[in-house]
């Protein structure tokens, strides 16, 4: 399924909205207590959780949070409880913080009950996915873990060449969608010394682009889901047709894209030594 900035279609990239979560009762000389039960509703908020909170603090992850085609946690996240989206089921617990709320009657039914709550939103850029950070481990009771996260994350990133040199690569995915700017994948791309072919193409923040108009516009790389190696149906086999095999291909596994988080950094690692390859 095609990905828009780090997330897959018709799911949530991460993000935080910072006065969504309830805060809890604290007075002017003291914090509010770190949350004992804390319960993830998004794959995204589980590699969050997982990376800032103390494993006794996590009362339950999604069913994808230990998959390693979809989570860049899933190692960190085993032996951790893997819930269902049933809103009875989280009430059980008694959860003081639930994570990435959803939407429908599991979230009605939490909302009425008035546990504090971590919404998200999606993160366009490496800055907002900071920000979450910060938010998230604020909220976890851990705000030193998210600065030092963050402060790995800075250096890590600033050690990476710009191998790209300005030229032009196009995020292609399954059926032929195509990630443009305004997005994390764009700010990912940007930060390897690549332009996004989108930009050049003025096209939205996903398009489907035909292999007509991708071979016309010429790429010096397309960027690719690993898996996407092997034809599982129609979607991927696009990506196969003779028509692009000349262009060389950078590939990222789908669990680093899928969702915003520490693994950005990863994916921008992969990438400048990808490229280096083709000089």
């Amino acid at each position: 399924m095609a990905r828009l900035g780090f997330a897959t279609l018709g799911m949530i990239a991460l993000g935080v909205g910072a006065a969504a979560w309830g805060a809890r009762p604290a007075t002017r000389d003291a914090a509010p207590a770190a949350p004992k039960r804390v319960v993830s509703f998004n794959l995204c908020a589980d590699q969050l959780i997982v990376a800032l909170a103390d494993r006794a603090q996590i009362a339950g992850l999604t069913h994808n949070a230990t998959d390693p085609w979809m989570s860049a946690a899933a190692e960190r996240a085993r032996g951790l409880p893997r819930l269902s989206s049933s809103g009875e089921q989280i009430l059980a617990i008694q959860p003081d913080l639930v994570v990435g709320m959803p939407a429908g009657p599991a979230a009605a039914l939490i909302a009425r009950q008035g546990y504090p709550t971590l919404d998200f939103r999606f993160a366009n850029s490496v800055d907002e996915l900071y920000l979450s950070i910060r938010e998230t481990a604020a909220a976890l009771g851990h705000p030193a873990r998210g600065a030092a996260l963050i402060a790995r994350m800075q250096a890590d990133l600033a050690a990476i060449p710009r191998t790209g040199r300005g030229r032009v690569a196009a995020f292609y995915q399954r059926r032929g969608f195509m990630t443009g700017t305004g997005t994390l994948v764009d700010d990912l791309m940007r930060r390897a010394g690549l332009v996004n072919l989108a930009a050049k193409l003025g096209k939205p923040p996903l398009a489907q682009v035909s292999i007509e108009e991708m071979v016309a516009a010429k790429p010096d790389f397309l960027i690719v889901d690993s898996a996407s190696d092997t034809v599982t149906d129609q979607g991927t086999e696009m990506l196969h047709h003779p028509a692009l095999r000349n262009i060389p291909r950078i590939r990222l596994p789908e669990a680093w894209t899928v969702c915003a988080g520490p693994a950005y950094v990863q994916a921008a690692q992969s990438i400048a030594v990808q490229i280096a390859r083709h000089r």
